[in-house]
């Protein structure tokens, strides 16, 4: 039986790339693979999990790393004891393929892991669902319009961002460190997968551009993000017969639009209003008449429900990779309007929403107007259709599968 071990700092459901590791295994189990699974314990605790887990450093190990982090600006450079005994674990588990996703977690020292994989012979895939393995420092540039990472960073002007360096700019260092690290890697071993046209397109400026490229988009349960009635939705918000404009996000910030929703709420008629899910009670409390704040839910059905109430989903996100609120948008029939951002504008085509160039509030209002006076039901069909035929996460799961199924065939031939 092939195996597979996979790589991640979270396991947890309620994140996606901890969603998507379970449920990729989960598929591979299903296949026919052993699926095993690496996280920080020192992040996650101890997590049931359907795959075997190989849980990885401990507490004070993410607590010495993420010191090492905000004083010297070192991160994925900390955890040397707790890398060295997972390396340990990997020769344990032979696996045929090692799939990793983020390692930027506070728990691996990522020199010590690709020493190892690089003389391994194992195939490796990484699915990139940030920019932080090729920039000195950030894990995401556009908003800043920063392109430093093409040639060499320094100077970071994200430095007090996530991975935030409370101190020491070592982002020049660092992008030498990951440049010899990850370049480490035999060009036949190594697959870089995008979540995103628009990701591929600029990895291949960085210093990974050499290696092999495939686009898998994240999927989503078609099943659960489906059409629903809306009609307690409307009722417990108070939101009576007016059109709804819905924002989502996991935690709301200027990149995701904040701003941009304030300043949308300033030409909402009389008959329309803003729901923004995600806020926390500092945000709830400073939204103006016109725009309802609701805390940010894990829960499917509610955000199912909220889609399908809505008559539009606006995310005038500045920076993104592929965002999965547009599919789950969709998928419930509603459609999207979005900024020209990343891959942002990837899942919204000409039957599934607009979109509209950064920064342009009143091109999002004439494509909300669009959409309303043509009446939801225009959409609705096509959205679900759409969705079906291009985010159901069996469908991409099963893309990982058999990329695996032919890494390990080119190995033995």
């Amino acid at each position: 039986m092939k195996r597979l071990l996979q790589i991640n700092p979270v396991l947890r459901t309620s994140t996606s790339t901890g969603r998507i590791m379970r449920e990729i295994g989960e598929a591979a189990m299903s296949a026919g693979w052993e699926s095993h699974m690496a996280y920080s314990r020192g992040r996650d605790g101890v997590m049931p999990c359907t795959s075997e887990i190989v849980p990885v450093g401990s507490l004070p190990d993410v607590a010495w790393h993420g010191l090492v982090t905000r004083l010297a600006d070192r991160h994925g450079l900390a955890s040397e004891h707790a890398t060295r005994r997972f390396v340990e674990r990997i020769r344990e588990i032979r696996p045929d393929v090692v799939h990793i996703h983020n390692i930027h977690g506070y728990f691996l020292n990522y020199k010590i892991l690709f020493d190892y994989l690089s003389k391994s012979g194992i195939p490796v895939v990484w699915t990139v669902h940030d920019c932080w393995l090729y920039t000195g420092h950030c894990y995401h540039y556009a908003s800043v319009g920063c392109d430093k990472w093409k040639t060499g960073c320094g100077h970071c002007p994200q430095r007090l961002k996530f991975p935030a360096s409370l101190w020491l700019d070592r982002s020049a260092r660092n992008w030498i460190d990951k440049r010899q690290a990850f370049t480490s890697m035999p060009q036949d071993r190594l697959v870089m997968v995008t979540v995103s046209d628009w990701m591929r397109r600029e990895m291949t400026g960085s210093f990974l551009g050499g290696y092999g490229f495939r686009v898998i988009h994240n999927g989503i349960d078609t099943d659960k993000f489906t059409v629903r009635d809306s009609s307690r939705v409307r009722e417990m918000y108070g939101l009576g017969d007016r059109h709804i404009i819905l924002g989502v996000a996991g935690i709301w910030s200027r990149e995701k639009g904040l701003d941009d929703f304030m300043a949308l709420q300033q030409r909402l008629g009389p008959d329309e209003v803003i729901v923004l899910v995600g806020v926390d009670a500092a945000q709830k409390r400073r939204l103006p008449d016109g725009i309802v704040g609701i805390a940010r839910t894990d829960s499917a059905d509610a955000l199912a429900e909220l889609y399908s109430a809505a008559d539009v989903l606006v995310n005038p996100t500045w920076q993104d990779n592929y965002p999965t609120v547009n599919m789950e948008s969709i998928a419930c029939g509603t459609p999207v309007v979005t900024y020209r951002t990343g891959g942002s504008v990837e899942s919204v085509t000409a039957g599934t929403g607009f979109v509209v160039e950064q920064g342009d509030v009143s091109g999002i209002m004439q494509a909300v107007r669009q959409i309303e006076s043509s009446g939801k039901e225009v959409w609705r069909e096509h959205c679900r259709r759409y969705a079906l035929e291009h985010f159901r996460k069996q469908d991409r799961y099963a893309d990982y599968v058999s990329l695996y199924e032919e890494l390990t065939m080119n190995r033995r031939s």
